[in-house]
């Protein structure tokens, strides 16, 4: 889970980038996220690749079995891909859609990840209520159960074998009540100390605090190494932490950061000797708890820490306590304390603790400290009339052997919890109806299928409805003339309301079209299967009393071409719309290409089939001429031409070829369409018979390519994103299918900023006029095939 999700419930798409990341290094090394910690000594497979990498030595990390297989680039750039897709900061995880061309890409340069949000994979940091903790929720189902109110980021490992890595963060706080300016004399104060910090770690016990400035400027900062590092490993971690800090809190004049191997933190007020209520707990998420378990302490001050472990009968207990040497031996005994009260958010856990800015408390089943760098315990402290004050690191080891009690009543409560918690979420997603639709295939008949299309079994699916005709009758008012919104090949087009106000869009086949039974069956059969927010929703359809009818969302907006060709219109769509038009077609198609169920080719992309919804959002529309290629599937022939002039590739048209290349060819037409507000089919009219991809090409060869812009955008286009637009357009028209890009990297090469990836030299367009050729239909029938458009046939024109 992405820490943002598991935190407060906030979950995007970069959640899912997150899950994927983990999914990715998985794949690569062979290994388990969840678990990992049990072969790397607490540390999980996120920070051991993150380490691994920012050695150089990411090829550690793959799975031996690969060694023979592999390619070594692209297993690095999979675990370069991986570390950005799991870094803390949603903002800085890729999209799907780049993660995807990064993949299919050899020159894009990627940029530095940061350390991973979960650096071990197996522990979790919450800032913790001092009242209560008792909400539950479970990451497997039930297996693994955690108390927790807010789940925040994960613990790295405790490993000391290389003093050199950089420190490993695990949770930091800014107070945004005070703030200071930049070039303010408060953020010299707080560099100064930061540097004082930084210069003095290179002796002296592992605690060091300074002050800088004067009131109201005063800067007071702290640092504390933990005590079993040595001061090579302590000045590495303050020297990174020094940098971080300022960073994750860049204005605030009070900011904590805790590392595994230090705490840093400055203030506008004292903190020396002074005990801070703020709790992080974090719990190591091993095995939990499965079995009876209890512990015999030495001490009642352990009950709690013992309570809260997992571990097996007569297994060890290693417990770690600190405190800063500035305090009291009663106010280390207060923050112990409370600390240890808190660790009600590591029941059923093996191991875990709690932080805060004085003292911090762990246990765990091996031992995560460096034993030889620690001293013997001190004696038990004095009594409250005999305290003296102590400057010495108060450290308590401890180590219990366990027999069988606490492990059922941890059992027994976290399962009530997670029964209570199941049972109030049920509850909820009931009341508001969150329920998914399951999809099952229905007997929408496939590709080759001979079976009539008919109401009865068309209304037999559970993927799609049908209507009744008397409904869709009284919602288009009759089909009344007044409702009509357009006609195409396959008829008329009406606007109707339903009974409770939905308004949708009803398509009707006409007795005289081109197109019957086989393109109403193809359209349902395809776009019913279809979810894409790029592509147009089909409701349901109606065959009854010699009708044929399809029903869809309703467009307001109706098609592209309404508002793109009309010299009025054209004017409200502005670069920046345009733009977000050109990315939205990209992405339906390359759905249909390599993301849906089906492989499918649309074989008639055009403008008219772009439909706007109300926010002059793009969707693809007419499936009636898509065909279904098998997974392994990459070209088909076919005698039956279909499509509209000044769109086909040149190897469909010639020679009945199509591929997702076909497609392509038609994006880049239409892009170009969108950036010159101009059609194709019909400009060598204007251009003495040039088409509108070799006057676009020729511009772009001369270094004008500007001048192809439709000159109501000149105001609001970005001249850089123009060009980029049509250097994309001319390589998707290119006469060779396989020069032409496939639409995922079309998709890259928008969102790119052009700095990033260098776009190749376009050839001459296919289509020097524009024109193409409808080939006979291998049937017997003599019944014509008719384009969209409803044009007369002409020849190719060679360039």
């Amino acid at each position: 889970m992405a820490p943002e999700y598991a935190m407060e419930g906030l979950f995007s798409i970069k959640s899912d980038v997150f899950s994927f990341g983990v999914i990715l290094l998985e794949i690569v090394s062979g290994k388990k996220n969840n678990g990992f910690h049990l072969l790397k000594r607490g540390e999980s497979l996120l920070s051991f690749a993150w380490k691994l990498w920012s050695k150089g030595e990411g090829m550690e990390l793959i799975d031996q079995l690969l060694v023979p297989s592999c390619v070594v680039s692209e297993v690095l750039k999979c675990v370069h891909i991986g570390l950005l897709c799991v870094q803390a900061d949603p903002t800085d995880r890729p999209t799907m859609s780049s993660v995807i061309v990064m993949l299919a890409s050899d020159t894009i340069s990627l940029p530095h990840p940061m350390e991973p949000a979960f650096s071990v994979g197996r522990a979790v940091a919450v800032p913790i209520d001092p009242i209560s903790n008792d909400e539950v929720f479970s990451i497997n189902e039930g297996t693994e159960m955690t108390f927790i109110i807010l789940l925040v980021i994960v613990l790295s490992s405790f490993s000391l074998k290389s003093e050199a890595q950089p420190a490993s963060y695990i949770y930091h706080v800014c107070s945004n009540t005070t703030t200071f300016a930049v070039n303010s004399t408060y953020q010299a104060n707080r560099d100064t100390v930061l540097s004082w910090l930084v210069s003095n770690t290179t002796h002296g016990d592992g605690f060091y605090n300074t002050t800088a400035g004067s009131s109201p400027d005063t800067v007071y900062g702290i640092s504390h190494c933990r005590v079993d590092i040595s001061t090579s490993a302590c000045h590495a971690c303050i020297t990174f932490a020094s940098n971080d800090l300022p960073r994750r809190c860049p204005f605030e004049k009070t900011a904590i950061i805790w590392y595994e191997e230090c705490i840093l933190r400055y203030s506008n007020r004292s903190i020396v000797s002074v005990v801070d209520d703020i709790r992080i707990g974090y719990w190591l998420t091993g095995d939990d708890t499965q079995r009876n378990t209890s512990f015999t302490p030495q001490d009642g001050y352990f009950d709690q820490i013992v309570s809260a472990a997992a571990v097996m009968t007569t297994q060890t207990l290693y417990i770690l306590e600190q405190c800063t040497p500035d305090l009291s031996d009663t106010d280390c005994r207060i923050c112990l304390q409370r600390s240890i009260e808190s660790l009600s958010c590591c029941v059923g856990k093996q191991g875990g603790g709690v932080l805060n800015p004085s003292c911090n408390v762990r246990y765990d089943i091996y031992p995560f400290y460096n034993k030889t760098a620690i001293a013997p315990p001190p004696p038990a402290p004095a009594p409250e009339d005999q305290e003296t004050h102590n400057n010495s690191n108060c450290i308590t080891i401890l180590v219990a052997s366990l027999s069988a009690t606490f492990g059922l009543a941890v059992i027994s409560v976290s399962g009530f919890f997670i029964w209570r918690r199941r049972n109030s979420q049920e509850d909820r997603e009931n009341s508001q109806g969150g329920q998914l639709l399951d999809l099952v295939d229905g007997r929408i008949p496939n590709e080759h299928s001979t079976e009539t299309l008919t109401a009865e079994n068309v209304g037999k699916s559970q993927e799609f409805p049908s209507v009744q005709l008397d409904i869709l009758h009284a919602a288009t008012n009759g089909f009344s003339h007044n409702n009509k919104l357009g006609e195409g090949g396959f008829g008329p087009v009406y606007k109707g309301t339903l009974a409770d106000g939905k308004e949708i869009a009803v398509k009707r086949l006409s007795g005289t079209s081109g197109q019957g039974l086989v393109e109403l069956k193809n359209e349902v059969m395809l776009i019913a299967r279809l979810q894409h927010r790029n592509l147009v929703k089909l409701l349901g359809c109606c065959l009854e009393k010699n009708e044929n009818l399809l029903v869809y969302e309703f467009m307001p907006n109706r098609s592209l071409d309404v508002f793109l060709f009309d010299p009025n219109l054209a004017a409200q769509l502005d670069w920046q719309k345009r733009f977000i038009i050109i990315q939205g077609i990209a992405r339906g198609i390359m759905y249909l290409h390599e993301d849906s169920r089906l492989r499918i080719i649309h074989r008639d992309l055009k403008a008219s089939n772009v439909l706007l919804d109300h926010k002059m959002n793009p969707k693809i529309s007419d499936f009636g001429m898509a065909r279904i290629f098998g997974e392994d599937k990459n070209e088909a022939n076919t005698k039956r031409v279909v499509g509209t002039y000044g769109y086909m590739a040149p190897e469909y048209a010639m020679h009945g070829l199509f591929s997702i290349k076909s497609d392509v060819f038609s994006f880049g037409v239409l892009l170009l369409e969108i950036i010159s507000g101009t059609k194709n089919n019909g400009f060598h009219l204007l251009e003495s018979g040039e088409s509108l991809l070799t006057f676009a090409w020729k511009l772009w060869s001369r270094g004008a390519g500007m001048e192809l812009i439709d000159q109501r955008l000149v105001p609001s286009c970005v001249p850089s994103e123009v060009l980029k637009c049509i250097h994309i357009g001319l390589l998707c028209v290119q006469e060779d299918p396989a020069d032409r890009p496939t639409l995922s990297s079309v998709i890259y090469m928008l969102a790119s900023d052009g700095t990033s990836i260098s776009l190749p030299h376009p050839t001459e367009p296919a289509f020097s006029v524009g024109r193409a050729v409808a080939e006979p239909s291998e049937s017997n029938s003599n019944d014509g095939v008719c384009s969209f458009n409803e044009v007369t046939i002409s020849n190719f024109l060679p360039r």
